[in-house]
């Protein structure tokens, strides 16, 4: 009976001017904990908060789409990144029409592009093309097409948008000196770009978290080897640096060989920064209490740190991953702009604004060097959002 007298008092307000000296009680607003919240683990946690930055979202969906874009490259792109037309070299954007009128003036639905007309400037005895009303394109969704063999496996001659008739002229972004098509080739180079900087990042992340983590743990000669060697890596200027390994590559290796070695290069001057995060940490985390617990339980130190300090990491290194990863791209791009990164016949962003660096392109075809520099900065600015996102929803101190 004394007990219901005392939660029935302690769960209401008392009156007021009884001359009793009681807490105040407080509750709690609505939505502002759970039962569920409570229990939640960490990476719970941390979708929960990164799910509230809408910007963080929109960035990782657009860095998905393009990777599914590198994926099905064959599949998304009209044309070979090969296929070359002369006829139609420096052919300007086409724009996608959706309805034509008949003799009558009735519209019609029909998606379209127009066609193009030659005239030759009589100054310079150049051929300048000009779209051609009176020239309609028909296009449409799963068209054949030039055959491939998707992924190197499977042939086919699928695409997913194109003309009806092969043989009619398909540029929306435009063609360059060859008459290939830019928006195959932006597809395709898709693939490399955003390949290498995975590769290159996936590389960097091993030798970074291994360094970082025998640096921050054992502390003593083995941090100052280590510290050293990312000192000496750290001051070397990156553009020659890269310049000089690169121009090291024989010319007549493989295009393959080529991008792996690229790969490489990229990757052994891109982890010493994230060796620096994981090595502040280990040396904040190797006295912590459960890491004591672990040692006079008897772990190994291999256990210790991969097994216990190194998964405390894990949100942290995901959120210095993504951001590491435009900087790959972005090495890839320069390396390849300046002539000694991949080279044609292999298709990227940087060597497609390497084809475009000349004054008759800046002059009558600057889709050649918009396009591709504007996917650079897509990926770029996606992956820096993304990385931010995810790094404000890794911090624990960060309300």
């Amino acid at each position: 009976m004394s007990d219901n007298i005392y939660q029935e008092t302690m769960l209401h307000e008392p009156p007021e001017g009884d001359g009793l000296d009681r807490p105040a009680i407080t509750p709690l607003k609505k939505g502002v904990t759970s039962e569920a919240d409570a229990a939640a683990g960490q990476w719970t946690l941390i979708w929960h908060k990164f799910a509230k930055d809408k910007l963080a979202i929109f960035a990782g969906i657009v860095i998905l789409c393009l990777y599914l874009i590198g994926i099905f490259a064959e599949f998304l792109a009209p044309n070979l990144a090969q296929s070359a037309r002369p006829q139609y070299s420096y052919a300007p954007p086409q724009t996608i029409s959706f309805f034509v009128r008949d003799e009558n003036g009735d519209r019609t639905f029909l998606p379209h592009v127009k066609g193009y007309s030659v005239t030759i400037d009589q100054a310079s005895l150049r051929r300048f093309f000009v779209v051609d009303d009176s020239k309609v394109v028909p296009i449409g969704f799963f068209v054949h097409g030039p055959e491939y063999r998707m992924w190197g496996l499977f042939p086919s001659n699928l695409h997913l948008v194109g003309p009806k008739k092969a043989n009619d002229p398909f540029y929306i972004l435009g063609a360059d000196k060859l008459g290939r098509d830019l928006f195959s080739r932006v597809i395709y180079g898709t693939r490399v770009s955003m390949s290498i900087g995975l590769i290159g990042v996936c590389i960097s992340l091993v030798l970074g978290v291994v360094m970082g983590a025998l640096s921050g743990y054992y502390g003593g000669w083995v941090d100052l080897l280590i510290q050293r060697i990312i000192e000496i890596i750290s001051a070397m200027p990156t553009i020659p640096l890269w310049l000089g390994l690169a121009a090291a590559i024989p010319v007549s290796l493989a295009p393959l060989k080529v991008y792996f070695l690229i790969t490489l290069i990229v990757s052994l001057l891109g982890w010493t920064s994230l060796a620096r995060e994981v090595r502040g940490r280990f040396f904040a985390l190797r006295g912590e209490d459960f890491v004591t617990a672990a040692r006079l339980d008897g772990s190994g130190e291999r256990r210790i740190i991969f097994r216990h300090i190194l998964p405390s990491l894990t949100s942290h290194i995901l959120a210095v991953v993504t951001l590491a990863l435009p900087t790959m791209i972005v090495a890839e791009t320069a390396l390849s702009f300046l002539g000694v990164g991949l080279k044609p016949p292999v298709v990227s962003w940087g060597v497609l604004l390497q084809d475009a660096q000349n004054i008759r392109t800046i002059s009558t075809a600057p889709w050649l060097l918009v396009w591709p520099a504007l996917a650079v900065v897509i990926a770029v600015l996606s992956f820096n959002f993304l990385g931010d996102g995810l790094r404000d929803a890794a911090d624990p101190y960060d309300g």
